[in-house]
């Protein structure tokens, strides 16, 4: 049973994650090159820690200041029995982390990292023991969203795998396996695929920021919340499910739709035009009003998903 996890790296992905772990009844040893890295880790929390005793996620006897705090990444590995590193998102960087974390922890212990992005066969290149790296990317804030994607190299072995999916599933998140390394792993891309067609419809002048915001938000975001594309689709099928779904709509006008679907590149007049757009939209509040009224609305649909 894991019962101590090395954080590396503890800026925002990894102070929330800290934090949860905490919660959860871990104990949490963490580790920042940034001057105020402690300050800021338990701040967070501190804030946080009411969110998630209301949710229900503070386990028996967490203790919020069970947190060892170390400006050296060697000593914040002693006795990690499971390693989440969320350090920057680059390469070159995780690279020579992962090097050093390989060579100081025994074969044993798995290192997940939180990236968002990267290639795990890429960043371990430099290990010696590369079969017990995954990555464990969480979705912001990951002391909330549930979602875990774990993604093996190449050189990753199944068992390393079945540990961190094990511990993810153990400690209440939700876990899932994704079975080959693709850039971005799976809901970054589905996020990817759904803002590109929200970008071109913005620069096509069909609809504003504003709107195409609100046309997912009071519309199928709704839905997403409870189940995904799939399964809804299934749902709009009727009684036939997806089989009628298919033979209904799917060759004829979902293929159309998805055919006629835009591909826009961020050059520098469209970022402008996003950047404009969510200025309007956001009006005179600012990112800590936005986070925080995004994280009571959390709060309320996780604890409505959770009901029967």
């Amino acid at each position: 049973m894991i019962q101590r996890v090395a954080v590396i790296g503890a800026g925002t992905i990894g102070a929330s994650w800290a934090t949860y772990f905490l919660a959860r009844g871990l104990e949490v040893s963490a580790y920042d090159p940034s001057p105020d890295g402690e300050a800021f880790v338990r701040r967070f929390a501190d804030t946080a820690w009411p969110t998630l005793r209301t949710l229900g996620w503070v386990s028996a006897g967490a203790n919020g200041r069970r947190l060892r705090f170390y400006r050296d990444v060697g000593p914040a590995l002693e006795g990690a029995q499971f390693v989440q590193e969320s350090g920057p998102e680059h390469e070159d960087l995780k690279i020579a982390l992962f090097a050093e974390m390989d060579a100081a922890l025994p074969g044993e212990v798995v290192i997940a990292s939180s990236s968002s992005g990267l290639l795990i066969s890429r960043v371990t290149e430099r290990c010696r023991q590369p079969q017990r790296c995954v990555i464990g990317h969480p979705f912001n804030p990951p002391h909330l969203i549930p979602l875990v994607e774990v993604v093996g190299g190449a050189k990753t072995s199944p068992a390393a795998i079945e540990r961190a999916m094990d511990f993810y599933r153990h400690i209440g998140k939700h876990p899932i396996h994704i079975k080959k390394e693709v850039r971005g792993h799976v809901a970054n891309r589905l996020q990817a695929a759904l803002w590109r067609e929200a970008i071109h419809l913005v620069v096509e002048d069909v609809v504003s920021v504003a709107d195409a915001d609100a046309a997912i938000t009071y519309g199928p975001g709704l839905r997403w919340a409870l189940m995904g594309p799939h399964l809804t689709f299934h749902l709009a099928g009727g009684e036939g499910g997806m089989a009628h779904f298919m033979s209904h709509l799917g060759a004829g006008p979902v293929q159309s739709w998805m055919d006629d679907l835009g591909a826009p590149r961020l050059t520098a007049p469209v970022q402008q035009m996003i950047i404009e757009g969510v200025a309007a939209e956001a009006g005179s509040r600012s990112i800590a009003e936005l986070q925080q009224w995004r994280d009571r609305k959390l709060i309320e649909i996780l604890k409505a998903s959770a009901s029967p």
